[in-house]
């Protein structure tokens, strides 16, 4: 009978131990598994890469939901499970034919809908010959670059995790004793790309369960072939971190189609090189916090939609094209208005580099609408940053790593240096720029953009130049620049060999290696623009003919296609087309993207920069000399930012 007690006791007791709690969120109970309660992803979700929701969701209320929705989960296992397989049987080697190592699973076995490829790999060497040997004086004007060395600009990072995300469209109602009320709808992310713990710490152990893949994170580095991407929480968002997954957008109803159409097609073209650094930064912690706050910046958006919308489906309507006007005006009337307050200054900021930046992704080069000049709106950019003191705060990032760069600076500096060179101008903040470069400091323009910093940074020092030239520099002190800020651009050439297939075995991109191939191929575009400020300048020159040559070798070595980095390779493109010859390599690999991108080809900057290579080349043959793409921009009224 005692024994009988003590067993009942300890039952009774155990049963205490195991309560089930009501307060975890709805997935781990779907799951029947123990919940953190971690806001706003509970570990077990992180772990999984599972959606967290502590909001009673639609499915939950509904048995057939609730069974869809568990499925789902499954689905997502069963990928991951596939994707390590695909890993294991098919490791790529040397001998591998590029065809047979780099064909990436079915639809039906892999996550991932990007089509990816890889031309014949180019061995290629990064060196220039460089033929100014006439009176150049290395100790005239440049003393503080001569005994500058900088190291490379790649930070310790964190492991790259392959990539699969699924958008989950979600209708929510409100039920009032049974009767429906209110309904509205929200996305949600199922994502396997999570951030990994901090150092020496130790992941969360489950109990088994058999539809649960428990070990896909114990496999990240052998699926990644041991690559890593950029730092989370390397940027200062102007929104800190978010604290919710969803975002609540209110719009009036006429403009709903608008923000799903922006959401859905136009955000993911805006910034490809971080969303492969940050997977899902861009969306969660720069536009969607933005969207719901700031209005100027939502007018913005919802006028970038309208005009993509236009472009992508050939609209020609009043409808769109008042829908573009009407939220291009609200956006100007808000800024006006708060400009005149004095206040939200970084609101204002965000929103008036959205103008300038969104336009590079979407449009036409023939829309005729009427708009504000890019350089107008930069202007009032620069106002702002100087009002919220952003070079400062770009520049304390050079005396502590704990630091980081002001996400809307760095976006600035982006814009600020590749833009002076459409206008023949110095960059605005070409004193921050210098500073930067000869204290070895980071930026985060190899984080947003996929260029290293210290090229930028030179790229800037080529404008400052050229801005010198047009205004009437001598020859001599003009040559002895360019020779050297040639020997600064040959200090930051990485050793051999660094050129590579972006991809890993089971297809995935290597956001590092990504980041030295375009790093590549901006710094043959920097030197051929060096080279173009040389009294006398001819591009059949071998010299130059080889450097558009390389550059076109480096293109090999960065995916292609719509969902490719062309876009993200407008200046560089532009750079080494205009100085390209007749029947080279260069142009014959730009047909190619150009191929591969599709009707893509025809919008955003990517358009513009096709369009005006296409007259610059036209203009050339018809002379029979050199044409500026500069000079064609001035004579067709075209006032492009091709970035």
């Amino acid at each position: 009978m005692v024994g009988q007690k003590t067993a009942a006791a300890n039952a009774k007791s155990s049963a205490k131990m195991h309560r089930r709690s009501r307060s975890g969120c709805f997935t781990c109970r779907l799951r029947r598994k123990k919940c953190d309660e971690g806001k706003p992803t509970c570990k077990a979700c992180k772990h999984l890469g599972l959606g967290c929701e502590y909001k009673r969701p639609v499915w939950w209320g509904n048995n057939d939901q609730r069974k869809r929705q568990k499925e789902t989960i499954k689905t997502i296992i069963k990928r991951t499970k596939l994707t390590e397989k695909v890993a294991q049987m098919a490791p790529m080697s040397a001998d591998t034919p590029p065809e047979l190592s780099y064909s990436l699973p079915t639809s039906d076995t892999y996550s991932d809908t990007m089509d990816r490829d890889r031309s014949v790999s180019v061995d290629s060497q990064f060196s220039l010959e460089y033929d100014f040997s006439q009176g150049a004086n290395m100790n005239v004007g440049f003393q503080s670059f001569e005994t500058q060395v900088h190291p490379s600009h790649f930070a310790p990072s964190l492991s790259s995790f392959p990539p699969y995300e699924v958008d989950v469209k979600t209708e929510r109602q409100m039920f009032v004793n049974d009767i429906p009320t209110r309904r509205d709808s929200t996305i949600s992310t199922f994502s396997t790309f999570q951030p990994p713990p901090t150092p020496h710490s130790t992941l969360p152990t489950f109990p088994h369960e058999n539809w649960v893949h428990e070990d896909f994170y114990d496999s990240r580095a052998s699926l990644s072939g041991g690559e890593e991407s950029a730092d989370f929480g390397f940027f200062d968002f102007a929104h800190g971190h978010p604290t919710t997954q969803q975002a609540e957008i209110q719009v009036e109803e006429c403009d709903r189609r608008l923000l799903d159409h922006f959401i859905d097609n136009v955000l993911r073209l805006i910034f490809p090189v971080l969303e492969v650094n940050q997977h899902g930064s861009a969306r969660s912690e720069v536009i969607l916090p933005a969207l719901e706050s700031n209005k100027c910046y939502l007018h913005c958006c919802l006028s970038i939609s309208a005009l993509h919308l236009k472009a992508t489906r050939g609209l020609q309507s009043e409808q769109i094209d008042n829908d573009i006007m009407r939220h291009r005006y609200a956006t100007i009337s808000e800024l006006c208005e708060a400009l005149n307050r004095d206040t939200d200054h970084l609101q204002i900021l965000e929103a008036t580099l959205g103008m300038i930046f969104f336009q590079c992704s979407v449009g036409r080069p023939d829309d005729c609408l009427p708009d504000i000049p890019w350089h107008q709106h930069f202007q009032a950019a620069s106002s702002l940053v100087y009002k919220l003191d952003l070079p400062r705060a770009l520049m304390d990032v050079n005396n502590s790593t704990r630091v980081q760069p002001p996400f809307n600076m760095t976006l600035t500096a982006w814009i600020d240096i590749l833009g002076a060179t459409m206008l023949g101008r110095a960059p605005q903040f070409a004193d921050t720029y210098r500073e930067k470069h000869l204290s070895s400091s980071n930026s985060g323009l190899c984080e947003l953009m996929g260029c290293d910093d210290r090229v930028m940074y030179l790229i800037s020092e080529i404008a400052c130049l050229e801005a010198l030239k047009l205004e009437g520099m001598e020859d001599i002190p003009l040559c002895d620049h360019i020779h050297a800020l040639a020997q600064q651009i040959d200090l930051t050439e990485p050793g051999p060999n660094s050129i590579a297939s972006p991809f890993c075995s089971n297809g995935t991109v290597r956001p590092r290696q990504l980041a030295k191939n375009m790093t590549a191929a901006f710094r043959l575009a920097a030197r051929i623009y060096l080279c173009s400020l040389v009294p006398g300048f001819d591009r059949s020159a071998p010299s130059i003919v080889d450097l558009v040559n390389k550059l076109a070798g480096c293109l090999d070595y960065i995916p292609a296609g719509p969902e490719g980095f062309d876009r993200s390779l407008v200046w560089p493109l532009l750079i080494a087309g205009a100085n390209s010859v007749p029947n080279s390599a260069f142009r014959h690999s730009f047909r190619n993207r150009i191929d591969r991108l599709g009707e893509h080809a025809e919008f955003g900057s990517f358009g513009r920069m096709v369009r005006l290579l296409q007259e610059v080349w036209s203009q050339s043959e018809e002379r029979g000399q050199n044409v500026h793409w500069r000079d064609v921009m001035q004579q067709k009224a075209w006032d492009f930012l091709l970035i």
